[in-house]
């Protein structure tokens, strides 16, 4: 379906090749193009590689979004996910509002909601990678911007990623190595691989709140109630892809 998509936006000519290198975010990209960047969050993507690499999700997104960006100009950012069924999930629903309304509240940031629908007890996401390639597609074709940073992994926005580059766009993709498909990876002009580190000093409750059992850092305190108040505003879990 993405595949599809992206062909309808794509142009004929060849993509160039980048000579960018790979490694810490770059504060300005060579070449003619200039420094307007769009950063699109796959919301659900970025949950559990957080989960599975850091063992935590409080990040504060207005640092995060900051950090991407580096000195260059940052048009607009825009994170996907889907809304949780406030009957079926009553309790996930409201924390997810929560979480919801701290988004809303950061400048130049755009929420972007899917549906999604339960097979027997799983929840499955419907359209929001749909939504998010069109958004980006359309963003590209409409010249707003000249570089996206696209932070996920998944290797179903490969095709439509190149279609980017053949407007003569640059793409750079933020992810966990561990979760980064190798066709999208191939597919970028530049790729920053996250660590535990480059998240130190963005998280909400403090960089001080100690991970998991097995990956607790020496020296390290427990963080109090504070820490609690601000965990209750965390992305609920999120639900699988189809």
């Amino acid at each position: 379906m993405l595949k599809t998509l992206s062909s309808s936006f794509g142009k004929i000519f060849a993509p160039r090749k980048s000579k960018t290198q790979k490694g810490q975010t770059p504060s300005k990209k060579p070449g003619k193009t200039g420094n307007r960047v769009a950063i699109f969050i796959d919301g659900s993507n970025l949950y559990h590689a957080l989960d599975e690499n850091c063992g935590r999700m409080d990040l504060d997104f207005s640092a995060f979004i900051k950090k991407l960006c580096g000195n260059r100009e940052l048009y607009r950012a825009y994170y996907y996910n889907i809304l949780q069924d406030s009957d079926r999930r009553g309790h996930a629903y409201q924390e997810q509002q929560k979480f919801l309304n701290t988004l809303y509240q950061i400048p130049y940031l755009e929420v972007r909601l899917g549906t999604s629908k339960f097979r027997g007890d799983v929840l499955v996401e419907k359209g929001v990678d749909i939504m998010m390639a069109t958004d980006i597609l359309q963003y590209a074709w409409r010249d707003l911007y000249d570089v996206v940073i696209l932070v996920s992994g998944d290797g179903d926005f490969a095709y439509a990623i190149q279609a980017v580059k053949n407007f003569g766009k640059h793409v750079e993709i933020a992810a966990f190595r561990s979760n980064l498909s190798h066709e999208l990876a191939q597919n970028a002009d530049y790729v920053f691989n996250f660590d535990r580190n480059y998240f130190y000093e963005l998280w909400v409750g403090g960089h001080r709140r100690r991970y998991r059992d097995q990956d607790r850092q020496p020296n390290h305190e427990e963080v109090g109630h504070a820490g609690w108040r601000k965990r209750r505003y965390r992305n609920p879990p999120a639900p699988q892809r189809r």
